[in-house]
């Protein structure tokens, strides 16, 4: 099955935590939180449409300059979704600067605000020097945006302060089968994109689809069309959980949300043998990690942000979330100046 989202992590374990996901269709990019980017060049930031921070602790959060910078002349919105308190960080990061040669720059910033029960929207604009102009708040109900083909959903987490766990999902895969096409004597092009925009817009079962040929056209309905050619399999799921304290609500709230994950990323902060440091420090263990991802029933996890006192002992940490989670596991490396994955 060819992934609707291509992901990966930018910088290594113990490095600032950071996820690049690709979105094939649409060619556009999410990051998952924002520490230190530099790694990520020109060209692959240039297509980050939205940035979904946990926290803005500071190796979470300092790369907004770095993303700023490089995207002052796009002509489309950067969508900046975090915590409650996330409108205020940003207008901080934006008040830092002198705006008086940006006003014919096109640049707008829309930031989102979530807490448990409701979500508040500002928008920045350049035309205006980064004035916030504030928004009505909403109900909060678990999705913070919602498109045609997929929806980011969002909990939150108690890090001492609010930290917000991400999920990507698409509703559901649809994979075109290449020898029933040959079979019905239809080309692969560009016509069986718009195929599968009917499809999840939800279109009558009845409405007519029409395939141009070389030699003329071939008329079906969408269900015919769909039952001939298309095989449908459940959605791709990326979960993303950072810097969480080891209590029961916590870690209960996690499995539940990142069950079903294609691929887990969470943090791993201690090992088991520091419990106690982990409790004060409000973060996740590797050994917690592995078993939330057992109990979620995740395919893959990708364990990250781990405490600088193992720098020397990384495999300890790859150990013991291995024998929790009872199967390999994967250790963020992000080495080199690109991601490890070249879009």
């Amino acid at each position: 099955m060819k992934p609707t989202f291509l992901h990966t992590p930018v910088n290594g374990p113990f490095e600032d935590p950071c996820v690049y996901v690709r979105l094939l269709r649409e060619k556009k990019a999410f990051l998952l939180d924002m520490g230190n980017i530099d790694r990520l060049p020109s060209g692959l930031l240039s297509k980050v449409a939205c940035a979904f921070v946990t926290h803005a602790h500071i190796d979470h959060f300092i790369g907004f300059d770095h993303l700023l910078r490089n995207m002052l002349g796009n002509t489309s919105a950067l969508n900046i979704y975090g915590p409650s308190d996330i409108i205020e960080k940003v207008a901080g990061k934006l008040k830092g600067y002198s705006w008086n040669l940006i006003r014919q720059y096109p640049l707008r910033i829309e930031v989102f605000g979530i807490s448990a029960d409701e979500i508040r929207r500002t928008s920045f604009r350049a035309e205006n020097a980064f004035e916030p102009v504030h928004g009505p708040a909403l109900p909060f109900t678990g999705i913070a945006l919602r498109e045609t083909y997929y929806q980011v959903k969002a909990v939150v987490l108690k890090h001492d302060i609010d930290c917000i766990g991400w999920s990507i999902e698409e509703d559901f895969h649809i994979n075109i089968d290449k020898a029933a096409l040959l079979e019905e004597n239809l080309p692969v092009g560009p016509w069986l994109t718009v195929f599968k925009q009917k499809i999840r817009s939800g279109r009558p079962a009845d409405s007519a689809f029409t395939v141009t040929l070389p030699g003329g056209e071939k008329n079906f309905t969408l269900a015919e069309l769909k039952a001939k050619i298309a095989r449908i399999t459940r959605g791709q799921k990326i979960t993303y959980v950072m810097d969480s304290a080891p209590t029961g609500d916590n870690v209960g709230k996690i499995v539940d949300f990142a069950a079903g994950s294609d691929t887990l990323y969470i943090e791993a902060y201690f090992l088991d043998e520091d419990i106690e440091r982990a409790r004060q420090r409000n973060h996740l263990t590797a050994g917690i990690a592995g078993r939330i991802a057992r109990d979620a029933g995740a395919g893959n996890l990708v364990i990250m942000h781990h405490s600088p006192k193992y720098r020397l002992a990384p495999e300890a940490i790859i150990k013991e979330a291995s024998a929790a989670f009872g199967g390999p596991v994967i250790q963020a490396r992000g080495t080199g100046r690109k991601p490890e994955v070249d879009f």
